[in-house]
C-alpha cells in the first residue's frame, strides 16, 4: 500500500505535530513536511521511558523476546511500503533496501533468541563458606541488569539496519531498556513508517507506550537535549566523527556522565603482502575497486586505503583497480551534505603535492564516481589529514619500499574499525608480524577478503579504538552489543524469595 507520511513524532504512544516543520531533501519523488523536534518533546518522551523502564525493566526475557519478533512482524507487513520510501528518500536501490530490511528483522529476531537463553545474563554463584579461616565467606550472586533508558541517533547511511528499529534499538530492548530514537533528517519517512511498526507492536504486546519514542531531526538543540537528560543513561550513535565527538564531549560533562557509544568511521586500512600480491594482484585489485565502491562508498567499513609493496606487482594491482573503478558508473549519494562532503574530501587530496591522482573524476549534484590515489608512507605519516576517513568511493594507495617501512606505517594508524590482510601461505611470517599491531589498532581483522558486508552474529565486533569508536570495549553489531545497556549488580546473602527470577534460572 501507499505510504505518504504524515509528519509527526511519536511520543509515549500519540503522535504530535509541531508548528515549525522542515522538508525532506528526497533523491527521487515527493517532497514531505515534517515536524521539527523540540526539547519539551526530548523532556516528554525520556520521562515516559523512565516511567515505562519500571514495568519494562523488570520483565520477563520471553515477554521482550516476543515484544522483539512483534515489532520485526510489523515491520515485514509494511516492507513495500518502507522500500518505497526508503529508495525515494536516499536514492539506495530497492535491492540493497530489501536486504537491509531483512537484515533489520533478522537483528531483532535473533536478540530474541539470545535473551531466551539467558547466557548474556552471565550468571555468577560464590557459595557462602560460613566456617572459612580467617574469615567466612558470605553467599554472592551476580548478574547483568538494565540501565535504564537509552538515547539512539539515527543513521544517514543506514535508514532501516542503524536506524529507528536498528541495532542500537534491538539491543537496548533486548536488555529492557526504553529506547528514545532521535531520527535522521536524511529519511524522516523511513523513520516514521518503522515507528509506526513499533507502536503498533507495543500495542500488540500491551506495554508500556513509554517504552519506545521517536522525536525527528531538524535542529541541533534536540540532540543535545537528548544525552544531556538526567533520565537518559547511554547513547548509542553511527555517524561523523566530528558530530560524534561533540555529543560524546557533552555526555562526558553531565553532572552525572554517561557513556556513548559512538561508531565514528574508519579508513579500514588493507595489508597486501608480497605473494598474494606475485599471485593476484588483478583479483586483489578488481575485488577492491567492488567493495570500495559498494553503496557508493557509503559504508563505515569501506576500505579506503591499501598499503603495498612498490614495484610491478604493485602496478599491476593500481592497474586492475584503475580499470575497475572507470567502469563503475555514477552513484546517488544519500544527501546533497553527503555529496558535497566528498567533493571535498577530494580537493583535499588534489591539494596535496606529495599525492599522484591515479583516476579523478567529477561529481554532479548527489551523482559522483570514484577516485584514487596514491602516495608514500613517508608522505602519509607525515600528513595527518591523509588518514582522515572520505565517506564515499575514493581510495588511497600507500607504497612503500620494504615490509619493515610497511610494519612502521601500520603503527602510525590511529584506530580503525577494520584491518586487512591479504596474504597466501609464503607470507605467513610477515603476518605474524603485523597481527600484534593489527588487532590493537582494530576491532575486526580480516585475512584474504574485503570489510564491507558485516555478519549479524555472536562473534562479530563493530568498534575500535578511537576515533573508529568512542569505546574500544564496544561493538554496535552482533549480539555482544547488548551488553553496552547492561551493568553487573552483585546480590549478597540473598533469601531466594528477593532474589530476581532470572537468577534463579526463570
Amino acid at each position: 500500500m501507499p505510504f505518504t507520511p504524515h509528519g509527526k513524532h511519536l511520543i509515549a504512544g500519540d503522535w504530535i505535530a509541531t508548528d515549525q516543520r522542515f522538508s525532506s531533501e528526497p533523491a527521487h519523488g515527493p517532497v514531505h513536511e515534517f515536524s521539527v523536534g523540540s526539547v519539551d518533546l526530548v523532556n516528554r518522551a525520556c520521562e515516559a521511558a523512565e516511567e515505562a523502564f519500571w514495568s519494562f525493566g523488570y520483565s520477563t526475557r520471553d515477554d521482550r523476546a516476543r515484544f522483539l519478533d512483534a515489532i520485526a512482524d510489523e515491520i515485514e507487513a509494511r516492507a513495500e511500503a518502507i522500500t518505497r520510501i526508503g529508495s525515494q528518500e536516499t536514492g539506495l536501490p530497492e535491492a540493497r533496501l530489501n536486504g537491509e530490511r531483512g537484515r533489520t528483522t533478522g537483528q531483532l529476531r535473533l536478540f530474541a533468541d539470545h535473551i531466551r537463553k539467558g547466557d548474556y545474563l552471565d550468571r555468577r554463584h560464590d557459595p557462602a563458606l560460613p566456617d572459612r579461616q580467617p574469615l567466612p565467606r558470605p553467599d554472592l550472586r551476580l548478574i547483568e541488569r538494565p540501565i535504564g533508558p537509552v538515547a539512539v541517533f539515527g543513521a544517514s547511511n543506514f535508514p532501516l539496519a542503524f536506524s529507528t528499529a536498528g541495532g542500537d534499538t534491538a539491543a537496548a530492548l533486548a536488555a529492557g531498556c526504553p529506547v528514545v530514537v532521535k531520527g535522521h533528517s536524511a529519511h524522516p519517512g523511513t523513520g516514521e513508517i518503522v515507528a509506526e511498526a513499533i507502536h503498533a507492536a507495543i500495542r500488540t504486546r500491551n506495554l508500556h507506550p513509554g517504552v519506545f519514542s521517536l522525536v525527528q531531526g531538524g535542529r541541533r538543540d534536540v540532540g543535545t537535549a537528548l544525552v544531556q537528560h538526567p533520565l537518559i543513561k547511554a547513547a548509542g550513535f553511527t555517524g561523523s566523527l566530528a558530530g560524534g565527538r561533540a555529543l560524546f564531549d557533552l555526555c562526558a560533562a553531565r553532572p552525572e556522565p554517561i557513556p556513548f557509544f559512538g561508531e565514528l568511521g574508519s579508513v579500514n586500512p588493507m595489508f597486501l603482502l608480497p605473494a598474494a600480491m606475485g599471485a593476484r594482484a588483478e583479483t586483489i585489485g578488481s575485488g577492491w575497486a567492488a567493495s570500495l565502491t559498494m553503496g557508493a562508498g557509503q559504508f563505515c567499513t569501506n576500505p579506503g586505503i591499501a598499503v603495498v609493496l612498490d614495484g610491478p606487482d604493485a602496478d599491476r594491482f593500481t592497474d586492475a583497480a584503475k580499470a575497475a573503478l572507470a567502469d563503475v558508473a555514477p552513484q546517488a549519494m544519500l544527501t546533497p551534505g553527503i555529496a558535497q562532503a566528498y567533493r571535498d574530501g577530494k580537493a583535499r587530496f588534489d591539494s596535496r603535492n606529495a599525492v599522484k591522482p591515479v583516476l579523478t573524476t567529477e561529481s554532479n549534484d548527489r551523482q559522483v564516481s570514484p577516485n584514487l590515489y596514491e602516495t608514500t608512507a613517508n608522505a602519509y605519516l607525515q600528513d595527518h589529514a591523509l588518514g582522515e576517513e572520505v565517506f564515499g568511493p575514493l581510495g588511497l594507495i600507500i607504497r612503500v619500499s620494504n615490509l619493515d617501512e610497511m610494519t612502521r606505517l601500520a603503527r602510525g594508524f590511529d584506530g580503525q574499525l577494520t584491518t586487512t590482510i591479504h596474504m597466501d601461505d609464503p607470507d605467513l611470517p610477515s603476518a605474524q608480524a603485523l597481527l600484534p599491531i593489527l588487532e590493537r589498532k582494530a576491532g575486526r581483522v580480516l585475512v584474504n577478503g574485503f570489510p564491507t558486508g558485516v555478519e549479524v552474529a555472536d562473534a562479530m565486533v563493530h568498534g575500535g579504538p578511537y576515533p573508529a569508536s568512542t569505546n574500544f570495549g564496544a561493538t554496535s553489531i552482533g549480539t555482544l552489543s547488548i551488553r553496552r545497556f547492561l551493568r553487573p549488580v552483585s546480590y549478597q546473602n540473598f533469601p531466594e524469595g528477593l532474589l530476581p527470577r532470572d537468577l534463579l534460572g526463570g
